[in-house]
């Protein structure tokens, strides 16, 4: 039954679900997502970790929430030692491969305090979130420190687009009729062309990348990661996607002056940021809308070209298909740049699945309104290979159930998301010490309740108020009270839930006699003598230590059977 052989997991930067036409943009047409939605399933009601790049990947890459990888932030690196997608999937015979983009950090101080090289097999897979780099660019150039130059600048290079930084001086400029260079750094510039031909953008080069290697893949499977930087800013698209869009093709802002009378204190100090002032233009955001739809439809017409050639290669009746992104992005909406709160445009993704596997017949071309993290993606690969659940590990749940049909009656009833501004000028503004710089939201459908640490709480009604313009945090409505009494009891069950118990599964305590085993290994705890011990266990005949060279590794094999991966414990 079982005929899904390969993954490609694409993720796009920064891309809001209400920008696709199968999520109901009525001008930005993306054909090739909606095809790949008619042969698959699309989530309408997925929802991320985090509202910012760093800490959301890694929660996609290790199917775990912020809180229990710890990487809190862009640049906050997760532990060494912290299982990933790789992990999970390398002792079951699978690849995991990265062309793209991760936001990952190495936690070299880890690695040392372990004595591991960085650049052995080991060190560049922790490096790299578990994943074989075959392509690794993060787009965060001019050698602004964070990564070395990627590969793709000597591309540029050898395709005649010269210069100490290609990227900058083609990919990330646009040039007037005079031949004035002007930099995608500036909003300004967002509606305009970029110097780069299409055929050599960022864009087009890792979708090429991504056929590389499939070509040379052999016959492992893999998971591949597609990773795209777009349409991430700096929101510069080439000829001819530059000029398909005028700003009254986007979705109408969503904002209100009453958002801005008596606001939540945080929510105030991050519409005072310098991004979120500059997008409150209205020019700002006409011309940012702009190229960020032309950067949406050159993914689009990528992924047709990716698609198409995965047929003639014969991977599309074998490789599931799995298309999301790792936040949206505010254009302006709620007075807000970037992704800085718990708004739907940035917590809400697109999600659509493809599954090969005739039991997915069911659903091929459906939508389910069911509530999907970003943390379910790891588990859905496991239970594709076959793996064992491990649940003691991973917060998510795997989204095959319903992809075949099902309708779980124990599935999720709200999402939670966490975000931690301690990197941010509104901490500074709010003067909030950086441990309690923290948020976190959950959300039933209706109600999201936003807990800050020092400040009261958010509270929207999505059902009277869809747009998310009134916030009822502070109202004494009685019911107001009451759902936030409700809901901050739900996500403080959601957050003792011991989760850090990694190591030892919950099926090998339920499954094993701790209690006899450690008897059996000559430990007694609580008896009196050896009449109590028969009273107790009538018949039993401890093996001592001091006679029995195997309790050791009884004892070892009790906490590590085997050394054997955390999946099959």
């Amino acid at each position: 039954m079982a005929k899904v052989k390969n993954i490609l997991f694409i993720m796009c930067d920064q891309l809001r679900a209400d920008y696709l036409s199968c999520y109901g943009h009525p001008h930005l047409h993306t054909p090739n997502l909606d095809a790949l939605a008619q042969r698959g399933v699309i989530f309408d009601r997925a929802y991320v970790q985090s509202p910012v790049c760093g800490p959301s990947r890694m929660s996609y890459y290790t199917g775990r929430y912020v809180n229990n990888h710890g990487a809190s932030w862009n640049f906050v690196p997760i532990r060494a030692g912290e299982m990933t997608l790789g992990d999970h999937l390398r002792p079951l015979g699978v690849r995991s491969v990265l062309v793209g983009k991760t936001h990952m950090r190495a936690d070299r101080s880890g690695m040392s305090r372990m004595g591991i090289d960085p650049q052995s097999q080991i060190g560049v897979r922790i490096s790299e979130c578990g994943f074989d780099p075959y392509e690794r660019d993060d787009g965060i150039h001019p050698y602004s420190g964070h990564d070395p130059e990627p590969a793709y600048n000597d591309y540029l290079r050898a395709h005649g687009f010269g210069g100490d930084n290609p990227w900058e001086e083609w990919v990330n400029s646009t040039e007037d009729p005079d031949g004035t260079v002007h930099s995608g750094w500036f909003l300004k510039y967002s509606d305009r062309p970029s110097r780069i031909p299409a055929e050599h953008s960022e864009t087009a080069y890792m979708t090429g990348r991504a056929m590389d290697f499939m070509r040379e893949a052999g016959s492992q499977p893999w998971v591949l990661h597609l990773s795209y930087i777009n349409p991430h800013w700096p929101y510069l698209a080439p000829a001819p996607y530059a000029g398909m869009y005028t700003a009254a093709d986007a979705l109408p802002v969503v904002r209100s002056d009453d958002e801005l009378r008596d606001p939540h204190p945080v929510y105030k100090a991050m519409t005072e940021h310098r991004v979120s002032k500059t997008f409150s233009r209205p020019e700002v955001r006409d011309a940012v809308v702009q190229g960020y739809m032309a950067l949406i439809k050159q993914i689009d017409d990528e992924l047709g070209r990716l698609f198409a050639f995965m047929r003639d290669s014969g991977l599309a009746d074998n490789t599931m298909v799995v298309f999301c992104a790792d936040h949206g992005d505010y254009l302006g909406d709620h007075w807000m740049g970037e992704k800085d709160l718990f708004h739907e445009p940035v917590i809400r993704v697109p999600m659509i699945v493809y599954d090969p596997d005739p039991r997915a017949d069911a659903t091929r071309g459906t939508r389910s309104d069911k509530f999907v993290e970003a943390v379910d993606l790891v588990p859905t690969f496991l239970d594709v290979y076959g793996g064992r659940p491990v649940p003691h590990i991973l917060d998510g749940r795997s989204l095959r159930p319903l992809l075949f049909g099902a309708s779980p009656a124990d599935w999720r009833d709200h999402v939670v998301s966490e975000y931690d501004f301690s990197f941010q000028d509104s901490r500074i503004a709010l003067q909030v010490k950086p441990r309690d710089a923290w948020m976190r939201m959950i959300f039933d459908g209706r109600w999201k309740y936003v807990l800050f640490e020092t400040f009261r709480p958010m509270l929207f009604d999505l059902q009277s108020d869809p747009h998310e313009l009134h916030d009822i945090g502070a109202s004494e409505a009685p019911e107001h009270v009451a759902v936030r009494a409700r809901l901050h009891e739900a996500l403080f069950r959601w957050a003792r839930q011991p989760r850090h118990r990694a190591t030892v599964s919950d099926g090998t305590i339920e499954s094993t006699q701790v209690q006899e085993r450690i008897t059996e290994g000559g430990i007694l705890i609580g008896y009196w003598d050896e009449a109590d011990l028969e009273t107790a266990r009538p018949g039993f005949k401890p093996r001592f230590a001091s006679t029995n060279p195997i309790v050791k590794p009884t004892l070892a094999r009790l906490v590590h059977p085997d050394a054997q991966p955390a999946h099959t414990h």
